[in-house]
């Protein structure tokens, strides 16, 4: 064979080496673009590599979130180190990750980087080691090693560490790709549950009520879901139950938190008309199961309409404000600590109650993110500031005036510094006030306690069943009855999802929960097609075959079922009663 025909031959060697190089970057290219799972992707990947390098074994080593340590979460070969341990810059793939740069190391026994521990726990003997990074841009992420080449003269060459390199950038960014999609869906499932609980939290404010009703309410939260809260209802006898408050921290636990007791207040007041007892067996409750080191400061009292006078419970709130006929103001500081810092605070007696009359003035109660917020000018609203504002509109109607403190601290395009709530007990009512109360009064035995409306999202479910289980608890279920009425609102809830939504997550689905004597009635509504009542039939539990078993324990669960023309004719209206006794 001539010379030429060496060279050439060559060179057709070296174009299928590299046409394989690259159909097998392609290859895993589109493996990692396409993949659902990419710890296995990267398994699978790694096998590859070192089947077409000729490598005996592989790794593949990934930082922590710290950048401090490095953990092998691939392997493969005849040994099985998933899981190893090394800090960020030992051993040789520490030092490939710090350099950010590829190596080959022809003799692992001259190179003092190399840890001799992993071959004396695993009785593997390393020869040689091909690594190469795993970064995008200044980003590291780890790095993947081969070790000991089977072929040729045994030792891995700058062919084999060009190739390695060009798969470590594909596989790097690969991983953060990964990454970023796993981090957006988590985002995504945080925010349908915080829109669910903002949900949940404004269907637990009081319906906002006429002009002339002496108490209203305002609240604005900083973010999706708030601390603060504040609810108004009447008593049978004509006068008018309230509270407001504020609960420590933000966030998810401090929402759940807001909501429990909103409940525990307007559940346990229907019963219990002494503010500073409630507000003691509240705090008892909370102290069993706040998180270690949040509380909740909360006012509560009671407005008699007929006497102009406020009974008030404050643990630990902010002073309200009693605002006269005359323009003056006095605050009213609290007499007791925070709800859920320890059931001794407030045991002997309950929280102490102060009686005043208000004499045509008003009362407003407010969280601190009201006199702390910022104006236009950014400076803070203050106490002072307040005031000046409500003399200034003291002619104005009531929701006039908390409609301005609103105005003038929530503005458009300037993020509230901290949620904004407000309370006003006005004396001035009018008579046409006044029967509008004794009306409502009358009616306060059947009045709704949980009102939600959720879209047809399997996803929703969870905390719709964590609101049916406290409203139940709160309005005197044991907890069995309350598990039940869970399970049965919850099959009641897959069936208009599956069979009246047909699997559609558009459709609405509306659930109020009322108490009506020593009956809890849950109204469950939805909008979709009528369906035939004549077929909606429990199954014989003798019958496997699969449906019905949820519409059997529907019937068994509950003291009635029954569906009824829902207003307007339109959807699907079901009624269930379960007795609370």
């Amino acid at each position: 064979m001539k010379n030429g025909d060496v060279i050439q031959d060559s060179e057709i060697k070296g174009k299928e080496s590299i046409s394989g190089h690259l159909e097998l970057l392609s290859d895993m290219g589109q493996d990692f673009a396409t993949s659902l799972d990419i710890d296995e992707t990267l398994r699978h990947g790694l096998q590859r590599i070192a089947d077409y390098v000729g490598a005996e074994g592989g790794a593949l080593f990934l930082l922590d979130e710290s950048g401090e340590m490095l953990e092998c979460t691939a392997c493969v070969g005849p040994t099985e180190i998933v899981g190893l341990k090394l800090g960020s810059s030992e051993g040789i793939v520490g030092r490939s990750v710090q350099e950010n740069t590829g190596e080959i190391v022809r003799d692992v026994s001259k190179d003092p980087n190399f840890k001799t521990e992993v071959d004396a726990e695993s009785g593997f003997t390393t020869r040689s080691i091909l690594c190469a990074p795993l970064s995008v841009k200044d980003e590291r992420i780890g790095a993947i090693e081969l070790v000991n080449k089977t072929s040729g003269d045994g030792l891995f060459d700058d062919n084999d560490l060009f190739f390695l390199q060009s798969l470590a950038s594909s596989a790097a960014l690969a991983i953060l790709n990964a990454r970023m999609a796993e981090a957006l869906v988590e985002q995504e499932r945080v925010k349908r549950e915080l829109e669910l609980a903002a949900e949940i939290q404004r269907s637990l404010l009081p319906d906002e009520k006429g002009e002339e009703y002496p108490v209203h309410g305002v609240n604005c939260p900083a973010r999706t879901v708030s601390g603060d809260f504040y609810d108004y209802f009447p008593l049978p006898d004509g006068r008018i139950y309230f509270n407001l408050g504020d609960v420590s921290g933000k966030g998810m636990n401090a929402a759940l938190l807001m909501a429990k007791t909103a409940s525990l207040f307007r559940c346990l007041g229907k019963t219990i008309h002494d503010p500073g007892r409630l507000l003691s067996l509240i705090n008892d409750e909370i102290c069993e199961t706040v998180t270690r080191g949040m509380f909740v400061t909360m006012l509560g009292g009671i407005y008699d309409p007929k006497k102009g006078t406020v009974k008030l419970a404050n643990a630990g709130h902010e002073p309200p404000l009693y605002h006269a006929r005359d323009g003056s103001f006095t605050p009213l500081p609290a007499e007791a600590p925070p709800l859920g810092i320890s059931p001794l605070l407030t045991a002997g007696g309950g929280i102490p109650v102060t009686e005043l009359g208000l004499d045509g003035g008003s009362l407003y109660v407010f969280t601190d993110g009201v006199t702390e917020g910022y104006l236009e000018d950014g400076s803070e609203f203050g106490a002072d500031g307040l005031m000046t504002l409500l003399t200034d509109m003291a002619s104005a109607a009531a929701p006039e005036r908390l409609a301005e403190v609103k105005r003038r601290i929530n503005r458009e395009n300037v993020a509230l510094r901290d949620d904004l709530t407000l309370l006003v007990v006005d004396d001035g009512v009018s008579m046409d006030g006044r029967e509008q109360m004794a009306g409502e009064a009358d009616m306060s035995d059947d009045e709704t306690i949980l009102h939600l409306q959720f879209p047809s999202h399997p996803d929703r479910l969870k905390l719709v069943r964590s609101a049916v289980f406290d409203t139940s608890i709160h309005s005197g279920c044991s907890d069995p009855i309350a598990r039940d009425i869970v399970i049965a609102v919850d099959e009641a809830c897959q069936n208009i999802i599956r069979h009246a939504y047909k699997g559609s997550p558009d459709g609405e689905v509306v659930l109020d929960i009322c108490r009506e004597g020593a009956n809890l009635v849950l109204n469950l509504r939805d909008y979709a097609d009528k369906v035939d009542v004549s077929k909606i039939k429990p199954r014989d539990l003798d019958d496997i075959r699969p449906g019905g078993l949820g519409t059997h324990f529907i019937r068994e669960v509950m003291d009635e079922v029954t569906f009824l023309d829902p207003p307007e004719g339109e959807g699907n209206l079901l009624r269930m009663v379960k007795q609370i006794a």
